[in-house]
């Protein structure tokens, strides 16, 4: 393991600064967003060594590349701040699972249900599984009625996202909380 380097493997920089812009020629901004105009990026690069700030390519796919006149570091402190703000206002959905027997009986159902019913206030999504063992397989319309109910007693306080399904040894649906 002698040659192999430490820590984390770090990617290119998906943004191109200084030496690392390829292009001949890029359309430079200054650092208070005035346009310089089409420059060699030799140009660009010593125009940005005067204020000392970096050059940095904001437009790739432009005709020429749009390149700016600015502190790389700072930029990239605010393009994170902005990913996290992203990720952040991003909805998270939360699946949670009830499992049922054809032949559950009423009290646990009710407590099933009351748990579904605390599900759906939270905003979670929810996934009724009526699971068959052994020959129950063979009246997959106990399992119909039994997910019938459950839609009787939570009615208007959710949707069905999908309906009841047999797959395998199981029937699934799926609830989601009215909007």
């Amino acid at each position: 393991m002698r040659g192999r380097p430490r820590g984390p493997i770090r990617a290119e920089p998906k943004v191109r600064i200084n030496q690392r812009i390829r292009a001949p020629k890029a359309r430079v901004i200054a650092p208070e967003g005035e346009q310089l105009g089409i420059l060699d990026v030799s140009d660009a690069l010593a125009r940005a060594e005067e204020f000392g700030l970096d050059l940095v390519e904001v437009a790739p796919n432009a005709d020429p590349p749009v390149c700016k006149i600015m502190d790389y570091g700072k930029y990239r402190y605010e393009e994170s701040k902005k990913e996290h703000l992203r990720k952040k206002k991003q909805a998270t959905v939360v699946v949670k699972e009830i499992k049922l027997r054809p032949k559950t009986e009423a009290h646990d159902l009710d407590y099933k249900v009351k748990r579904l019913k605390r599900f759906l206030a939270d905003g979670c999504k929810i996934k009724i599984t009526v699971m068959f063992r052994g020959r129950e397989i063979t009246h997959p319309d106990q399992a119909r009625k039994l997910l019938d109910r459950v839609m009787e007693i939570v009615g208007d306080e959710c949707e069905v996202e999908q309906p009841a399904k047999h797959e395998g040894r199981n029937m699934t649906m799926r609830l989601a909380p009215k909007s």
